[in-house]
């Protein structure tokens, strides 16, 4: 007799932490394909991003979210909370800790949430290539913060890597054992729900972060304009605009004769084309509009609000 077919299993997982503890770069690793912008620059991530990874084993759902910080405009606090929420009401919350450095204020806040928290709790100890050696002070904030809070919640523990990929296929198997049984939330095929324009905005924005230090990257968004279809090769004329708080950020983002941002259109350029696989022809302009964090409807036209 041939065994009947085991149940589709499918379900919903938040990765939370604090900024630029590796969760898109885990995403990213998780799901085998790029998602999620990544840079060195804390705060990078500004949306919640859903990546969709279906195999023979179901189905999981990722919810990338922005890294909790402390936030001193609007723009700040809407990222905060877009990724509080985030950890509600899921099948499985990952809280993504660097295990490279010790806790800071905003894993404690994470704990002290988590224990309340009706999902099934995963703590990933990441950057183990990094060596790992402050992972006995996440055990200890979490057993140190559950006896004050008088709560006997146990989470999961995992360490891994997501520049390496070391014990991401442990995580994986996991995490689909957590999922319920049910069907499929999207379509195979389905990798992500994040509006096009949104994606290119951010691959855009990731080739100024990787080029610009201090203030400026935090200071910069991008919103992408236009999407035209050109008549040969299914190709897209895309123009986007560059905004910056100040005047003296323009000329950095433009560069010496303007060859940053040349440098930043083309290699943009390349990463919309890969992941579209289609031609693309990118036009940018740099438009300076004071305290735009703190302007709701800018935040509205670039997706932020």
């Amino acid at each position: 007799m041939t065994q009947p077919p085991l149940p589709s299993r499918s379900g919903i997982a938040a990765l939370i932490g604090r900024a630029n503890a590796g969760k898109s770069t885990l995403l990213n690793r998780m799901v085998e394909e790029k998602v999620a912008i990544v840079s060195g620059t804390a705060q990078t991530t500004r949306n919640l991003i859903r990546a969709v990874l279906t195999d023979p084993r179901g189905q999981i759902v990722f919810l990338d979210t922005p890294g909790i910080h402390r936030a001193k405009e609007p723009l700040g606090r809407r990222m905060n909370k877009i990724a509080r929420n985030a950890a509600d009401g899921v099948d499985a919350a990952l809280l993504i800790v660097d295990a490279s450095a010790p806790p800071a204020m905003e894993d404690e806040g994470w704990i002290r949430r988590l224990l309340f928290s009706e999902s099934h709790v995963l703590v990933v100890l990441n950057k183990d290539d990094l060596g790992g050696r402050h992972a006995r002070a996440y055990r200890d904030c979490w057993e140190r913060v559950a006896e004050e809070k008088g709560r006997d919640r146990r989470a999961e523990w995992h360490t891994v890597s997501a520049l390496t990929g070391a014990g991401i296929p442990e995580l994986m198997e996991r995490l689909f054992e957590l999922m319920p049984a049910g069907p499929l939330l999207f379509p195979p095929d389905v990798l992500t729900d994040y509006p096009r324009k949104l994606n290119i905005g951010d691959l855009i924005r990731e080739q100024f972060f990787r080029r610009l230090r201090e203030e400026v990257p935090h200071a910069l968004a991008v919103r992408v304009e236009n999407i035209e279809e050109t008549d040969a090769g299914g190709g897209w004329n895309i123009s986007a605009t560059v905004y910056v708080d100040r005047h003296s950020q323009k000329g950095i983002v433009i560069g010496h004769k303007g060859r940053l941002i040349k440098k930043v259109r083309e290699e943009a350029r390349r990463e919309v084309r890969k992941m579209y696989d289609r031609p693309v022809a990118l036009e940018l302009r740099v438009k300076v509009e004071p305290k735009w964090r703190e302007n709701y409807w800018i935040l509205r036209e670039l997706g932020y609000a």
